[in-house]
Order: structure tokens, then sequence, then C-alpha cells
């Protein structure tokens, strides 16, 4: 298992993402850091402030040497693929080899409607995803010219120089939708980002899995990530909070968050986690809100991550 953190862009300053990062890859053993791709904050009051995701990416791909990093993730709604793909090369040079691109089919409605971008219905929002992995994926192959006709998106002869350094650069889907999102990923994903317990998780990896026998894909092909929260702690309050929190999130009783999400003591993260693992997940991704906390992301560190070395 690898273990990765998202850090969250709202709420805080940009010396605090810089500190973050370089505490995050100079002093604990995660192997990713991402940021997000939000305008507002997603879950907060949407007035307060919010950091660019993909403009910050890249400076903290400069500064950074050892983890892999990428923008968790970007709604092809307002992010043009063959735009999405020249970024993504430029900053696997930036980073010399350390990005990974990731897409989804954009959620939050509201940021849409602030800043003047449709947010279709469903069905085309997953046609939309469908065209934009069917090209990023062919702009990251490195490949040195990229032809598609769609319906939403295209391309003619596009240059892709330079290509990015790594071959393929690996692209992420984010989303657990079973007809369409799981399918496109079986056809176009090195990754798959999906959340929930144990349980849910499972079930999404089977589905994927059938879907790449459909299209006739090796399932081991796809790497599986989450994303969820990982809290180590024994304070009653903060853990009541919490499970309220992401049982609402996952549509979940309380006391089903409390025996099935990584919240709690030490050794009932470790073993939620280590059931993870034993379904088939080979990233965990941390959801993190700043301001960050050293003494945190040491004890997690020190509690549960090092069972995993």
């Amino acid at each position: 298992m690898k273990f990765g953190v998202q850090t969250f862009l709202d709420g805080v300053e940009w010396q605090q993402v810089e500190d973050a990062w370089r505490f995050l890859e100079d002093q604990t053993p995660y192997e990713s850091i991402w940021t997000y791709d939000h305008f507002v904050p997603p879950t907060a009051n949407p007035d307060g402030p919010a950091l660019e995701g993909w403009v910050a990416l890249a400076a903290l791909a400069a500064q950074t040497t050892r983890v892999r990093i990428g923008c968790l993730v970007s709604g092809v709604t307002y992010r043009n693929p063959a735009l999405l793909g020249k970024m993504t090369t430029t900053i696997d040079h930036i980073s010399r080899g350390r990005v990974v691109a990731g897409i989804g089919a954009a959620w939050h409605e509201p940021e849409h409607r602030f800043f003047g971008w449709d947010f279709p219905a469903t069905g085309e929002r997953m046609d939309r995803l469908e065209e934009a992995a069917e090209i990023l994926s062919g702009m990251l192959s490195g490949a040195n010219r990229l032809d598609f006709k769609g319906r939403y998106y295209s391309v003619n002869g596009a240059p892709i120089n330079p290509p990015g350094i790594q071959r393929p650069i690996p692209l992420l889907i984010g989303g657990g939708g079973e007809k369409r999102t799981l399918r496109t990923a079986a056809r176009f994903a090195n990754i798959v980002n999906v959340a929930g317990t144990p349980a849910h998780v499972k079930r999404k990896i089977d589905v994927l899995a059938a879907h790449c026998r459909d299209v006739g894909r090796d399932p081991a092909e796809i790497a599986i990530s989450i994303q969820s929260a990982l809290i180590v702690t024994e304070n009653q309050g903060l853990l009541d909070r919490a499970l309220g929190v992401y049982a609402n999130r996952y549509g979940i009783t309380t006391a089903e968050a409390q025996r099935e999400l990584p919240i709690g003591d030490a050794e009932h993260v470790y073993g939620v986690i280590r059931q993870y693992e034993d379904i088939g997940v080979e990233l965990f991704i941390q959801m993190a809100q700043g301001p960050w906390r050293t003494d945190i992301y040491e004890r997690i560190a020190e509690q549960v991550l090092s069972r995993f070395a």
C-alpha cells in the first residue's frame, strides 16, 4: 500500500501550502501529494479564499523532488482536454517525470454557475468524460501528433512537443459510476480513484474488472486508488463530528461509519486500511483540509503508515 495526501486549497494562504508540501516531502513517508481542482471552497462558504489547483501544482512541482504529484481531479466541463494535456506534459518536465493526470465528470454545480460554465446533465458529462479521456490518453502517450473528432472535443493533428518525460504519463480517472465512468476507466485509465467503505470499494473493483473483460483489457493494468478521510484520534468529540460528516457523505449510518471507515484510534484505522489493501487497493489518498498541523501527520506516519512499510 502506498499513501498520498490531497491538500485542499481553500481557507489557507500560499505560504502554508508551501510549508505543508515541504514538510510532507521531507519528513513523512507519503509517496504522493495532490492539489484539487476547485475555484471556490467546495464544502465551505463559497466566499472564502481558494487557490487555483493547476497554477499551484506547477509551482509545487518546481519545489519538490521525491513525491509524485497531481490534481485530484479536473472536471471535463471546465478543462479542455487538449489544453489539459499540454499543461500536464509541461508539468511533467517541471517535475522531472513525477506528474499524474486526473480527470472526472465534475460534480460541483455552484462553481459552474459562479464562473459562467455550463453544467450539463449527467449523460452529457459522461459523454464528455469519455471523449476527454481518449484525447488525454493520446496526448500523454508520447505520440508526436493526435487526431480525434468528437461531438464535444476535437483535435486536428495536434502537435505534442515536447511530449512528457514519462511514456506514458499516468492517467487517473476519478469516480465510481458503474455504467459509464468505470467503463471509460476500463478503456483509458492507468489509475482509478473511488471512495467509500471497503465493501463499497470492492464492488467498484468488481464492476471495473467486468468492464475490462468486455473491452479486452487486463484489470491488473489499472491501479486502484481511494480518496478518504484518515483520522487518528481518541477524542470522542472530534470522532463523533467526523463520523457524522462522513456517514452523511457516504449515505451510511454513524455506526457503519465507525465500523467501516478509517476514523478512530490507530489500531482501528490500521485495520480498515488493511481491509482496503486486501481487496486490491494500491494507493490510499488522505483528504487533508488546511491549515495543516505537522504533529498530526507525524502521528499518522508513526502509528499507521509505518506498519505498511
